[in-house]
């Protein structure tokens, strides 16, 4: 399964995930006066420029962090056949990912069940909501 696991970019789109922040006026005026002035195409473009680089300034310790958490980075997609095989080999699924994780429209809240003992996701989920409600006890 590990070949089901792709390095995430950056990209705006259908490839992020949307969050809601709050700022002081004073950040805010800030950040409007850098975009006015040209420095960044708008007030999005300034706050992922400054994520990505805290982000690398502790690329480091997030490295570490990752290795030691046996995370999974990026991407990592389960199918119905891979839960399907999980389940048969008697060996439930400890999903641990750092990014995207996403398990198929197709898996039903029984089949998740018997084949996910354990789920971590840093970053975002998708799954149906029957799913999710089904693994609710299961996610760290």
């Amino acid at each position: 399964m590990a070949g089901n696991v792709q390095e995430l970019r950056p990209k705006a789109g259908g490839d992020s995930e949307k969050i809601t922040i709050n700022l002081g006026y004073v950040d805010l005026g800030h950040i409007d006066l850098l975009v006015q002035d040209g420095f960044y195409a708008n007030r999005t473009d300034f706050i992922r420029t400054a994520i990505r680089n805290q982000v690398e300034r502790h690329a480091d310790a997030a490295r570490q962090s990752v290795a030691r958490r046996s995370l999974d980075l990026g991407l990592r997609h389960f199918t119905r056949a891979d839960l399907e095989a999980a389940r048969d080999s008697g060996r439930p699924l400890d999903i641990r990912v750092l990014g995207l994780a996403s398990i198929a429209a197709d898996v039903t809240p029984e089949l998740a069940r018997a084949a996910i003992a354990s789920l971590s996701v840093l970053g975002a989920l998708q799954a149906s909501a029957e799913v999710k409600a089904a693994l609710a006890d299961r996610m760290r």
